[in-house]
C-alpha cells in the first residue's frame, strides 16, 4: 500500500491540479466553503460561485450575520440548496460555540451541519495536514476499479469495504498531496465514462483495467423508476412586475422564492383574488418545463396570469412583487429562472 500512495503523490506533483482558487491556503473558511460547494458539483461549475461567494462573504463572521435569503440568492443555480442552509447554520454555530474557529478534531468537524465523514476529513487534511482518509464519489470509483471492489458504492457493505481500503492506503506523510491526488485522478483520469487509463499511474496494478472490467466497476445504482409528478405554477404579471412567494424551509427548494403553485383543477381567478388580492383578466399556458430531482421527476406547467388590479392590503408575509430583473436576481430555483427568463 505504500507504493500505491507513493504513486498517487508523485503523479499529483507532476500532473495534478495546482491552480484551483481554494488551493495554497490554510484558511479553514475557504477550504470548508470549497468542499461544500464541490459536493456533487463539478469544479468548473463551482469556481465562479466560489469567487462570488467570497466577494460577498469574505469571512466566517460575514456569512454568519448575513440573512439566509442573501445566502440562497448567491447559491441560486448551484442546486442542492440544503448545502447553503447548512453552510449558514454552520457559520452561526462556529461563531456561537467555537469562537469563530473550526475545531481541529475531525469528529467535531463532522458534527457540524452538512458535513459528512469524507468532507470532515478533507477539511482537516487541507487546513492543518492531519492524517484522515477521504472517500468522495470520485475516490470510491477509483478504489472500486483499482482494487476490484464489486457492487454499488452506495450499498452499506460495499461502502464499508471502500472505507477499509481507504484507511489501509492512507500514508503517514504528504497526506495533502495524496488526498489532492486522489481527487484529481478521480475527477480527470478515472472518470465515469471514457476513463483515460493509459494516462493513469495505477494502470499496472488496477484490477479493473487488467481484467477488462472498467465498464462494470463500480456497479451502477440499482435502477428504480422515479415517479412522475406535475404541478402548475402561476406567473402573475402586473405593471411590469411578477409575484414571488417564499417556500417553507423544509422540502424541495426550501426557503427559496418561487412562483405560486395550484392544483390541476384549481380555480386560478379565485386563488389569485383570495391569496394575493389580485384581479385577473385572463391567463395563458406557457411551455411545460421538465425538471429532475434525485427521487422523482417534475413537469411544471406554467401559466402567465394577467393581473389588472391589486387590492391594497397589508403586505402578506412571504409574498413580494418584483420587476423581472429583480426576480431573476433573487434566490429562485433553476426551473423558475427558466420560466421567468423566457418571458
Amino acid at each position: 500500500m505504500r507504493e500505491f500512495a507513493a504513486m498517487i503523490i508523485a503523479w499529483q506533483k507532476l500532473h495534478g491540479r495546482h491552480d484551483l482558487p481554494w488551493q495554497h491556503t490554510r484558511d479553514a473558511y475557504h477550504i470548508w466553503l470549497s468542499e461544500i460547494m464541490l459536493q456533487q458539483t463539478q469544479v468548473t461549475t463551482v469556481i465562479p460561485y466560489y469567487r462570488r461567494f467570497l466577494e460577498r462573504f469574505p469571512n466566517l463572521a460575514a456569512l454568519a450575520r448575513a440573512p439566509l435569503d442573501r445566502v440562497l440568492e448567491l447559491w441560486s443555480g448551484l442546486g442542492y440548496y440544503s448545502r447553503a442552509r447548512n453552510l449558514h447554520r454552520t457559520a452561526q454555530t462556529l461563531i456561537a460555540e467555537h469562537a469563530g474557529h473550526f475545531p481541529r478534531d475531525v469528529d467535531a468537524v463532522q458534527a457540524l451541519p452538512g458535513i459528512g465523514r469524507s468532507t470532515a476529513a478533507a477539511i482537516c487534511v487541507f487546513t492543518h495536514g492531519s492524517c484522515h482518509a477521504i472517500l468522495d464519489g470520485n475516490v470510491k470509483r477509483l478504489f472500486a476499479r483499482c482494487f476490484g471492489i464489486a457492487g454499488y458504492p452506495g450499498d452499506a457493505k460495499v461502502q464499508a469495504q471502500l472505507w477499509r481500503q481507504a484507511q489501509l492506503a492512507l500514508p503517514r506523510q504528504e497526506v495533502e498531496a495524496y488526498t489532492q491526488g486522489l481527487m484529481d485522478l478521480g475527477a480527470t483520469v478515472c472518470t465515469r465514462g471514457k476513463p483515460r487509463c493509459a494516462a493513469c499511474p495505477l494502470n499496472r496494478r488496477c484490477i479493473a483495467y487488467k481484467s477488462g472490467r472498467i465498464a462494470e466497476l463500480p456497479a451502477a445504482r440499482p435502477r428504480k423508476t422515479r415517479p412522475q409528478r406535475r404541478t402548475q405554477m402561476l406567473v402573475l404579471v402586473h405593471s411590469g412586475q411578477v409575484l414571488l412567494e417564499k417556500r417553507v424551509a423544509s422540502g424541495i427548494w426550501g426557503g427559496l422564492w418561487s412562483l405560486p403553485e395550484i392544483e390541476a383543477d384549481g380555480n386560478i381567478r379565485a386563488l389569485c383574488a383570495q391569496r394575493y388580492g389580485a384581479e385577473v383578466s385572463g391567463h395563458e399556458p406557457l411551455p411545460t418545463i421538465a425538471h429532475g430531482f434525485t427521487h422523482f421527476k417534475l413537469d411544471i406547467e406554467p401559466h402567465k396570469v394577467m393581473v389588472t388590479h391589486v387590492i391594497p392590503r397589508a403586505a402578506a408575509p412571504g409574498v413580494v412583487w418584483l420587476s423581472l430583473e429583480e426576480a431573476l436576481g433573487a434566490a429562485i430555483p433553476a426551473p423558475v429562472r427558466r420560466i421567468l427568463a423566457a418571458l
